[in-house]
């Protein structure tokens, strides 16, 4: 895309300004607008759903912020002499000082015609709809990936809600219509957000102290194997939800059973290895699981970003197309925001005081310093 001047910057004329990058179609839809509109004033009504900051060239939108701002000239004194145009460059180079009188006359020749200016316009709009959706992805991405967040969840899904205030915006302005749905292929998964060892030491404890405080597995039916980095991990967690939903007995050996029965150890898992893993419990269950389902909610936060990223990158794929595509995307976080809340609200006032006496206390990182075994991955 041609290189935006600055206000600083000598006054060049923009037609002599090196290309970095071949411009793109809405670079040329821009120069159509803003040249039927210093042809024709009166066309600026036909522009009514954009504003300067809806163009991808700085010198574009002061130009279009000028003409906006100056009153529209006679339309037969227009026609005879150059004293509008000229209003209209004095004000825009207050801002953009590479403009020239020379650059205005190019947008005018350079226009097709100028009443399609509203199709012009609606080009633009939709550029500036995908260029808002990436900056709201891009930020949701970064913000999952933030290690320096005092509170990372919530302040990701904040992120969250605003992209998908976005999305609803974009809705607002292009109707639905009929269209097939964005075939843009997705990202790759990312890796890991966090130390994959800290993440396995984490879900390795969990599995633990679950196994010795089997009460705690009824009480969080938040967390899914899915939420777990290690296959293993998520297998064991399986077999312990298993043997808690038909009040089994539930204890190292039990569980193992269980794995036994659901093929786990033909991943090469020893049974003496997952008894020591099983039989190594520290702190919270509540408090690994809650540690467990953030490291899952901030993946799904950061691969939703980087997903409405590809959709946006796609030049093919329409307005409908990024609305349809993005909120398919969002609705993965909102299940995994649901059980956020579900695992950090307050338990409910009217929980038996018997089951609540039973609940251990949550705890932070044991202090134990003896490191559960670890298993061959």
């Amino acid at each position: 895309m041609p290189r935006t001047p600055t206000p600083d910057e000598p006054e060049d004329d923009l037609d002599d300004l090196p290309d970095t990058h071949p411009p793109q179609p809405v670079y040329y839809a821009e120069q159509a607008l803003l040249g039927a509109l210093l042809l024709q004033p009166h066309r600026l009504t036909d522009a009514a759903g954009i504003g300067p900051d809806s163009f991808s060239i700085h010198a574009h939108g002061t130009l279009f912020a000028a003409i906006r701002a100056l009153p529209a000239p006679d339309p037969n004194q227009h026609a005879k002499d150059t004293t509008w145009l000229n209003a209209v460059l004095t004000a825009a180079r207050e801002h953009a000082r590479g403009l020239t009188a020379s650059y205005l006359h190019t947008l005018i020749q350079v226009c097709p015609w100028p009443k399609h200016a509203s199709a012009y316009a609606r080009m633009i709009e939709t550029e500036h709809a995908r260029r808002t959706l990436r900056a709201h992805a891009e930020r949701l991405a970064q913000t999952a990936t933030d290690s320096t967040l005092p509170h990372p969840v919530p302040t990701a899904l904040a992120e969250a809600d605003a992209l998908t205030g976005a999305v609803d915006d974009i809705a607002a302005r292009f109707p639905s219509h009929s269209g097939s749905l964005p075939r843009t292929p997705a990202p790759a998964p990312a890796g890991a957000l966090v130390s994959p060892e800290e993440a396995v030491d984490e879900e390795r404890l969990l599995l633990a102290t679950a196994t010795a405080h089997p009460a705690d597995v009824e009480q969080m039916r938040w967390l899914t194997a899915d939420d777990f980095t290690h296959p293993l991990h998520a297998g064991l967690w399986q077999c312990l939800t298993a043997l808690a939903r038909r009040r089994a007995p539930i204890d190292p050996v039990t569980v193992l059973w269980e794995a036994q029965q659901r093929g786990l150890l033909s991943s090469g898992a020893e049974p003496a290895e997952l008894l020591d893993l099983l039989g190594a419990p520290a702190g919270s269950a509540e408090y690994w699981g809650e540690r467990i389902l953030q490291r899952s909610v901030l993946a799904t936060a950061h691969q939703v970003g980087r997903r409405i990223e590809a959709f946006t990158d796609d030049p093919a794929i329409t307005p409908y197309q990024l609305v349809v595509g993005s909120r398919r995307a969002l609705a993965d976080l909102s299940a995994a925001r649901a059980r956020w809340h579900h695992a950090t609200s307050p338990a409910p006032t009217t929980t038996p005081a018997r089951t609540r006496a039973t609940a251990p206390p949550r705890a932070g990182p044991p202090r134990t310093t003896v490191p559960p075994a670890r298993i061959s991955r």
